[in-house]
């Protein structure tokens, strides 16, 4: 127990210290659960290689729970909207990375069964490292991110077919990993032990697909018929922890029975996922799995961190470094090329090629399962484990080099030469989105004229299509802004999503148009102040008005009057503008303003003033319309 707590303080440790430090710095969080792996287990010894072995499999866990949340996040439909990017993308890159792997196996002298295990391994991308990165920067949504998405769920569903294949490409005995991380040979006695029984040993063909059937007809079976009574029953309990409980129970039992008919736990529960995708209770199942997901993912990269050989690596880091760059280099040659023909766009195919171009964590289970057969000799099943690893090692640099392109590809769109402006107006409105569209609209409307600048072609070209006139181009840009008009216009509207840039821009426009009358939407009450001081004449919170409505709603529903109701929310209108005032004489840039003694002691008397003022009102209204 003692040891067990021991180790428990060092990762835990160790996740807490690198973490957060690798976030920071900007590397991600994958590359530093993964370093801080590597410092507690072959750098500084505190985790021997066997202790993070059995972490590993305990970890895979997490890659099982992300599986599971993300079929929570696709209902059938859109699975099967999905369909060609699984059997094209997906078949298309397992079945030439397998191919090209393989070749260049037999082209350096291995035998073709030889190759064609290396080139299953290797076809396949790390599930766990590309949707963690993947989500963490909101990119699971996007072209490139479904995309890749699609690869990876056919790449855990081929993982069914190369586990049965590889039996039969044996060419030796079979072996076994020792628990000092070493490979020896095994008898059968022992590999029969080591797997043990299961709901399809010594099962004909037939059988064994019947029951396979069955398992997967189980699984969509219960989740359309047993969850709702189920969940029904436990909330008679009212207790937060039964519905963990249950979550858990449904990951871990389905996990169990996917093992036992032998199919992947993690296919298993996305299929789970996806079934439960309509159900009342998604989101209870989800917030219930994600802590579990969260640290069990973090524990996974610690263990392969960890798990990494310096041993084999230094006795010939060239050669096992090159080979590393190298599978990279040909895979991401093959996705990319799987872009081009799938015409994925430029930025969702660079993240498409560089986010797959890893060896893949279910790789390391082929790689052992292969040693087990007799697939491969112990020193290439070594050197393949280690370059499984690395890989998995430099994924987050790729993520790195994706984000480094897509900037640059966004700096490159927004050089595109701006337009010639030929027209002038009284009206400047900055910024063209879906704020400063509804102002264009409602002033257009009335009879006035407007010249609208934008630095989104795309924007800008849409609005051309529903017949609206705009110019691309940086409003930002002094010389734009003089072809605009800004020397004779009379009022200036900025609706930049950029805050920054939005008060640049009021600082500049003032500065050269003393009587200039200038609007200017804001993100929040910082905002304002920033704006204030920049000299903007009426400042537009984004979110103010739409609040104020809603609380007017609620009012009217709790059972104020139509009348009561909107003097209270023109009551807050003003008390908000005056306070706003006052408080901009106390808001300091260097200060965070929860810092700010004085300018919190402020806002709270401001605060109390006007709720006595408002009660105080509305009871006089109460009485002279009671009176009336």
């Amino acid at each position: 127990m003692q040891g067990l707590l021991a180790q428990a303080v060092i990762y835990l440790a160790a996740m807490v210290v690198a973490v957060p430090l690798a976030r920071r710095l900007g590397l991600g969080s994958v590359l530093g659960y993964l370093l801080a792996g590597m410092m507690i287990g072959p750098v500084l010894g505190l985790v021997q290689h066997n202790e993070s072995e059995d972490l590993l499999h305990f970890a895979e866990f997490g890659v099982v729970m992300m599986l599971f949340l993300i079929g929570l996040e696709l209902d059938p439909r859109g699975l099967w909207e999905m369909r060609h990017k699984l059997l094209g993308m997906g078949g298309l890159q397992v079945l030439v990375t397998t191919s090209v792997v393989a070749g260049a196996a037999v082209w350096f002298g291995q035998s073709w069964q030889t190759g064609l295990a290396l080139g299953m391994i290797l076809s396949l991308s790390s599930t766990a490292v590309v949707l963690q990165t993947l989500s963490e920067k909101n990119l699971i949504h996007t072209g490139g991110g479904r995309a890749a998405f699609s690869v990876l769920l056919t790449q855990d569903i081929a993982v069914i077919p190369m586990l049965a294949l590889m039996p039969l490409l044996a060419t030796g005995s079979r072996l076994s990993i020792n628990p000092d991380g070493s490979i020896s040979r095994a008898s059968d006695a022992t590999h029969a032990a080591d797997h043990g029984a299961s709901l399809v040993a010594g099962l004909p063909a037939w059988g064994v697909t019947l029951v396979t059937l069955g398992a997967v007809a189980a699984i969509i079976l219960a989740g359309v018929f047993l969850t709702r009574p189920v969940f029904r029953y436990i909330h008679s309990a009212n207790l937060r922890e039964i519905y963990t409980a249950v979550a858990l129970l449904i990951v871990i039992g389905i996990a169990l029975l996917m093992t036992e008919v032998g199919l992947s736990p993690a296919l298993g529960t996305f299929l789970a996922g996806v079934v439960l995708a309509n159900s009342e209770f998604r989101h209870e199942l989800e917030s219930s799995i994600e802590p579990f997901k969260g640290l069990l993912l973090g524990l996974f990269f610690i263990a392969v961190g960890a798990g990494v050989n310096f041993t084999v690596l230094f006795r010939d880091p060239i050669t096992i470094i090159g080979l590393t760059v190298m599978l990279m280099i040909t895979k991401g040659l093959i996705l990319y090329g799987i872009g081009r023909v799938f015409k994925l766009r430029t930025r969702g195919q660079w993240l498409f090629t560089l986010s797959l171009a890893q060896a893949g964590e279910f790789g390391m289970v082929l790689t052992t399962f292969s040693l087990q057969q007799g697939v491969l000799a112990p020193y290439m099943g070594e050197r393949v484990l280690l370059i499984i690893a690395l890989s998995l090692l430099f994924t987050p640099l790729f993520f790195i080099l994706q984000d480094y392109l897509r900037a640059k590809l966004s700096e490159r769109s927004e050089e595109a030469p701006a337009d010639d402006i030929d027209e002038q107006q009284e009206i400047i409105i900055a910024g063209i989105g879906r704020f400063g569209q509804v102002v264009n609209r409602l002033v257009q409307a009335s009879g006035f004229h407007t010249t609208v600048l934008d630095n989104n072609l795309k924007t800008i070209q849409l609005m051309r299509k529903f017949g609206f006139k705009g110019f691309f181009g940086d409003p930002t840009r002094p010389e734009l802004l003089h072809a605009a008009g800004i020397d004779t216009a009379r009022v200036l509207v900025i609706t930049l999503d950029d805050p920054k840039a939005a008060t640049q821009l009021v600082r500049y426009a003032r500065s050269i148009r003393p009587d200039l009358f200038i609007i200017v939407r804001a993100r929040d009450r910082i905002h304002v102040y920033e704006l204030f001081k920049a000299g903007a004449d009426k400042i537009v919170r984004e979110l103010f008005d739409s609040s104020l409505r809603a609380g007017r709603y609620v009012l009217e529903e709790m059972g104020f009057s139509e009348y009561d109701a909107a003097v209270t929310e023109q009551a807050y209108f003003q008390h908000d503008r005056e306070a706003l005032r006052s408080l901009a004489e106390l808001w300091d840039p260097n200060t965070p303003v929860s810092e700010n003694a004085e300018y919190v002691a402020r806002s709270q008397a401001l605060d109390k003033a006007f709720e006595a003022a408002l009660l105080t009102e509305l009871e006089r209204k109460r009485q002279a319309n009671d009176a009336a």
